[in-house]
């Protein structure tokens, strides 16, 4: 597993995580959505602390630079 993910991609998931984890605690956003926001914004976590995200492997996409 090579890392394919830059400091400003893992940034911009991170604060994208926060954001959705505020609006939750916060009762904005709700039911269905809330449950997959919150998936999607584990996901970003996940990511970003390994720097690697399996999406861009098939397009050969990579943000780090070289």
């Amino acid at each position: 597993m090579k890392a394919n993910m830059g400091s400003i991609d893992r940034v911009v998931r991170i604060i994208a995580a926060l954001i959705i984890a505020a609006l939750y605690f916060t009762h904005i956003i709700s039911g269905t959505v809330a449950i997959i926001l919150l998936v999607i914004a584990t996901i970003f976590i996940l990511t970003s602390f390994i720097s690697f995200c399996p999406l861009y492997l098939p397009f050969g996409i990579s943000t780090k630079k070289k």
